[in-house]
Formats: C-alpha cells, sequence, structure tokens
C-alpha cells in the first residue's frame, strides 16, 4: 500500500535508504515524528493528562527534553534517512541503567519546568517498572520508535529494528533489548521480530506488556 499526498505517492525507495546515528541538527524533525506518533498513545496520553488543557504543548516539551537528555547522556539514537530526509527514529538506553531511574539532575528539572510534577514522576516509574520486569542485568531499552506518516506501512520499521539489532551486536555488554507496549498493532509488529512477553504492567490507567529480545535471537539472526 502507498501513501498518497495530493496526487502523489510517496513511495522509499528501499536500496537508497542509509540508517545512521542521529546529530543535533536532526533532533527537531526526530521530535516531530516522535510527536505525531506518540499524540494518540494511551500511556502518553494517561501521563501528561490528555484530558486537559495543553496536552500537546506538553508531550511535545517532554519529547523533546528526552531527545535533549539522550544526546546529552550519548544514548543511542537512529535515524533511517533518504539522501538528508529523516524518514523514521529509533531512541534507546544502554545497558547503563545510570540513564533510567537516576537521569541528570538538569534532565529532571527542565522536565518538571515543562511537563510538570505528575508527568516527570510518571515518567521515571514507567522506566523503572519496566526495568524491574526485564529478564536481564544489562540490556538495551527503546525507549520510542515511529516512522514519518507519509512513509509508513512499506517496512520502514522493521528496517529500523534490523538497525537495533546492529547496535545490541556492537555492545558486548547487552544482554538484549526490551519495550513496553500498550497497543495491541505494535505487540504483533515487535512479535514478528522475535519479541516475547516477559511481563504484564500496568501504570496508572493504563495496562501493557513489557517485551524483550535476547542477545542471542539477534545474533543468531544476523
Amino acid at each position: 500500500m502507498s501513501t498518497m499526498l495530493g496526487n502523489t505517492t510517496i513511495v522509499p525507495e528501499v536500496a537508497r535508504l542509509k540508517a545512521v546515528h542521529l546529530g543535533v541538527d536532526d533532533l527537531k524533525v526526530a521530535a516531530s515524528i516522535l510527536f505525531n506518533a506518540y499524540v494518540d498513545d494511551p500511556l502518553f496520553a494517561d501521563i501528561f493528562q490528555a484530558e486537559k488543557e495543553g496536552y500537546e504543548s506538553r508531550l511535545r516539551s517532554a519529547i523533546r527534553e528526552e531527545l535533549n537528555a539522550f544526546w546529552v547522556a550519548e544514548q543511542p539514537m537512529i535515524g533511517l534517512f533518504q539522501e538528508r530526509r529523516l524518514l523514521a527514529v529509533a531512541c534507546l538506553t544502554g545497558p547503563d541503567a545510570a540513564f533510567g531511574a537516576g537521569r541528570y539532575w538538569h534532565w529532571r528539572l527542565r522536565m518538571l519546568l515543562t511537563a510538570g510534577l505528575f508527568g516527570t514522576k510518571q515518567m521515571l516509574e514507567k522506566e523503572e517498572k519496566v526495568r524491574n520486569l526485564v529478564p536481564a542485568e544489562n540490556f538495551h531499552m527503546l525507549s520510542f520508535i515511529a516512522v514519518h506518516p507519509d512513509y509508513q506501512k512499506h517496512g520502514l520499521g522493521h528496517m529500523l529494528l534490523g538497525a537495533i539489532d546492529s547496535v545490541v551486536i556492537e555492545d558486548e555488554s547487552s544482554e538484549g533489548v526490551a519495550v513496553f507496549v500498550t497497543v495491541a498493532k505494535h505487540r504483533a509488529f515487535f512479535n514478528d521480530d522475535n519479541y516475547q512477553v516477559v511481563g504484564e504492567l500496568s501504570l496508572s490507567h493504563v495496562k501493557g506488556e513489557v517485551m524483550f529480545r535476547k542477545r542471542e535471537d539477534v545474533t543468531s539472526a544476523n
């Protein structure tokens, strides 16, 4: 299925796509792609109180602060590009769990100012609870994954998962990669790539599943 814009069909040329680490100049576009992907996500809608005025502003600010924190901490952020155009993005935290619940004090302060106390606490609580369900000590956590709405349904998401596999393989300390899923179609997407459900989790009013792909499954597939 192709995506239509007016009378134009957008089909990315797979042979010309490349997966590379994002640069600081890519973060603004990455934030826009992530916002469009997560604005209707039940977990983020709950954390940032979609029923209250200013939800979209709070979510945009939170995503910006997350990306800035990833950049400062030198965590893996992968972009799928067609020439200079960013089509898809994935953000991971590495096996060093200190980036999780600890975070940097300046990240917490900026998040408090933009997303509020409730949203900040919920973000940190979610990350810690997910980590506690993963059957590994050192692993990557997939925090965000999104494809530009004009380029969906062309397999770009699975190409990103392949790039994530490469990150895991390159880091010998990693036992695999985990993700928290709250939407059924997303569960099927990760299941297609041999992610297994390792636990169920309720956060506030939202239920989801923690999925994990072991390093041996990653290496055997590559």
